[in-house]
Order: structure tokens, then sequence, then C-alpha cells
């Protein structure tokens, strides 16, 4: 039986996209099929490595190009893009050609705290300025604009007045490391 291809596009440490190698490591229909970074210095490539993942850098004009990108997947027969950490914008052809199978995670609820810009401890810095009583993180398919595709699902902290960036990133961190493989799995297998 050939399992389902996954492509996991980071930028960054890469932690949910190690989250995801490791959950399905031995999964009888899903794969990882490679990480894509836009950052040569990312951790993200390193640790996929170690865990037997193959690893391809571009440059951030190579991930601007939407048909570049939309062949290199087609040519790894992967099925579905998992976005865990990823700093670009997608490319409105490989949408196109991922019409509804483009996962994005972001630690925020949207709509609240997404868009251009806002990513990593600026979406945060976002939260607790605004003097949220709830954060936590939002799994949603997506479209043409940032953070706007069809949600998936969303969970929820609590917050008070004694959060600050430090123990809001360690909430948001536990809901990513707890829901995203599941939901991610539940998703493409239904």
């Amino acid at each position: 039986m050939t399992r389902t291809q996954i492509a996991i596009f980071a930028s960054g440490t890469g932690s949910n996209a190690m989250n995801l190698i490791r959950s399905f490591r031995n999964h009888r229909e899903l794969e990882v099929a490679f990480v894509l970074s836009n950052n040569e210095s990312a951790k993200v490539i390193d640790s996929a490595k170690e865990l037997g993942v193959s690893t391809y850098v571009q440059t951030n004009a190579q991930v601007a190009d939407g048909e570049l990108l939309k062949r290199f997947c087609a040519d790894r027969d992967i099925n579905w893009i998992v976005l865990a950490g990823y700093l670009r914008k997608i490319p409105l052809e490989l949408i196109a050609a991922y019409q509804d199978k483009i996962i994005n995670l972001h630690p925020s609820l949207l709509p609240k705290h997404g868009g251009k810009g806002m990513f990593g401890a600026n979406v945060h810095k976002s939260v607790l300025e605004a003097k949220e009583t709830q954060s936590g993180i939002s799994i949603h398919l997506v479209n043409e604009e940032f953070d706007k595709g069809r949600m998936i699902a969303q969970f929820y902290c609590s917050l008070d007045e004694t959060d600050d960036l430090n123990s809001l990133q360690k909430k948001i961190a536990h809901l990513e490391q707890s829901y995203l493989p599941r939901v991610v799995e539940t998703t493409i297998l239904r």
C-alpha cells in the first residue's frame, strides 16, 4: 500500500516538524517525504536529517516561484503540504495545485493576531498587548490570503495578568505538540 506523501515546509527550529516526523514515522498510511526550508541555517534541516528525512533548502526567490515549487512537489509525488513555522507566503500556483491540501499552523486564535508579519513572538506580543484572556492555536487550510483559509480546528489556553512572553510561548508550544499531529492525520485521512 502506498502511503500518502506529506511535505513539511519550515523556516526555523522545527519543533513542530520534528513532532510530525516522529508521529508519522511508522504510520501505515502517512509518510513525511521531505522537509523544505527557505533558511539554510534553520535548525530544522539538521534535525530532520538526524531522523532520516530528506531535506531541501531553496532561496526566497525559489520558494516565491509557484511553478517551480509545484513541479518540485509533483516530482516527489507529494499529496499534502504542512506549514510548520514556515515564514513565506505560499505562491498562488502552489495553492491552486494543492487546493485544500495545504495545512497551516498559526499560534493564535484566528482571526485575531493573524496576517502578514504575524508569526512567532510577534503574535504572542500582540496577544499580550491586547490583554487577551485566552489564546491558542489555529490549524487551517491555506488560501490566497495570510491566515484566512478555512478553519480545521482551534485549541485554547487561558491567560491571566501573570502571563508573559515566556509563559505564553510555553502554553502555545504545548498545544502545538499535543494537537498538530492528530489534526493533520484526521484531516488527511478523512
